[in-house]
């Protein structure tokens, strides 16, 4: 791509992603749920003895009542602020990576998941860290991290204040359009190629850009919870393998594993070859993570507007035209569910009449959207609404 389309494309892209200004509420409903099992493939298990990962081995360490939300494509730390804090009144202190959505920019059109993949493991290092640098309580188990944790969240001037926001504990980093646009250009993968294959296996050596500051010496383990494609993204970061130049290990930092609405099914197509080469490998009980699989039903695709049926067909891996599957109007049941093939230890869980997103909330949305931004106008729930939250945050104990 010559450099003044490629700059076209990126302000042309850049100016969808900054209009998308979104605000949210949660609704109350009444929902059902159940579990469900996918067979397990005949795929290499994935051993988890040592570390290849940049930085080495860790030592083993204890568990922290913590977690860190990953948003999903084309969103970012503002959409889930709302989730963040009522996992906060749960007493599960939350995070959100602290990226805007135009972060995923150079990701576009299927690309490499590393500049995603660096925002999730600075925030994973930095809040598993935080108990490190307390140096008021006993660190030797996990109880005492967790008491450390919550003291860091208290007001300096007043220990029997409010919380404060947890996400101060997470430092800012640095990237501008600049390093966005660089990004834009170099990424590998995608429909076009970029780095001359599409393959996750094939990308060349590529660092992104962006200036990350050195978390403390991790001091605990943490949950992950990834939205839509930032569930999928999430198994590649507990992956010991080599992601485009670089292994993550991140089940060393992560105790479990939530997935909402994601799509963990292979399909045709470039988007999918992140999907396919997670899913090259079992993580099985021996990786230390668990993890919880979540879909939402009740959003035909015959019935549920042009969205939906596009999505499911995206994410079909027969090439079906969507009309006969069910899901959440973006992430069809099976995709959401499939995570249990790679991961036979997981737990899964069916929430009936729970979509994606809130759509009415989005600015936009009812462009993008129309059906679904109507149906959550209307009061159907999604992930984040509180009476649903209830159901899989319990899961984390």
């Amino acid at each position: 791509m010559a450099p003044l389309s490629s700059l076209r494309l990126f302000v042309l892209v850049l100016a969808l992603a900054l209009i998308h200004v979104r605000a949210f509420s949660t609704n109350s409903i009444v929902h059902n749920h159940r579990t469900s099992n996918t067979k397990k493939g005949a795929i290499p298990t994935a051993r988890h003895a040592t570390s290849s990962h940049q930085g080495g081995s860790l030592p083993p360490l204890p568990d922290i009542r913590a977690a860190v939300i990953v948003p999903g494509f084309l969103t970012g730390k503002d959409e889930f602020v709302a989730l963040a804090t009522s996992l906060n009144n749960r007493g599960i202190p939350t995070v959100v990576v602290p990226m805007p959505n135009w972060h995923w920019l150079p990701c576009l059109g299927g690309r490499s998941m590393r500049p995603m993949l660096e925002r999730i493991d600075f925030t994973v290092r930095h809040l598993a860290g935080v108990a490190g640098n307390l140096g008021d309580f006993e660190r030797t188990t996990a109880e005492a991290l967790e008491k450390g944790l919550e003291d860091a969240l208290q007001q300096p001037s007043d220990k029997n204040s409010q919380r404060s926001d947890p996400q101060l504990l997470i430092p800012k980093f640095s990237y501008n359009l600049i390093d966005c646009y660089q990004d834009f250009r170099n990424n590998p993968g995608g429909v076009l190629e970029v780095g001359g294959s599409a393959e996750v296996d094939n990308y060349p050596l590529w660092n992104p850009k962006g200036s990350f500051p050195t978390a403390p010496e991790p001091m605990g383990k943490v949950a992950l919870i990834g939205h839509s494609a930032g569930g999928w993204i999430c198994r590649a970061y507990l992956s010991e393998r080599n992601y485009g130049g670089k292994s993550y290990g991140g089940h060393q930092l992560v105790h479990s594993l939530i997935t909402l609405g994601s799509p963990h099914g292979n399909a045709p197509g470039a988007a999918f070859k992140g999907v396919e080469w997670v899913n090259n490998e079992i993580m099985d009980s021996s990786s230390g993570v668990r993890a919880l699989a979540v879909g939402g039903t009740g959003y035909k695709g015959d019935s549920s507007g042009q969205l939906t049926q596009g999505a499911y067909a995206f994410c079909c891996e027969l090439g079906s035209d969507g009309s006969q599957y069910d899901g959440d109007g973006v992430t069809p049941i099976q995709s959401a569910l499939a995570m249990k093939k790679y991961m036979p230890h997981a737990d899964t869980l069916v929430l009936d009449d729970v979509g994606h997103f809130c759509w009415s909330d989005v600015f936009g949305g009812e462009a993008v959207a129309p059906d679904l931004t109507k149906y959550h106008q209307e009061g159907r729930p999604w992930y984040g609404d509180e009476t649903i939250i209830e159901k899989w945050a319990g899961w984390l104990g």
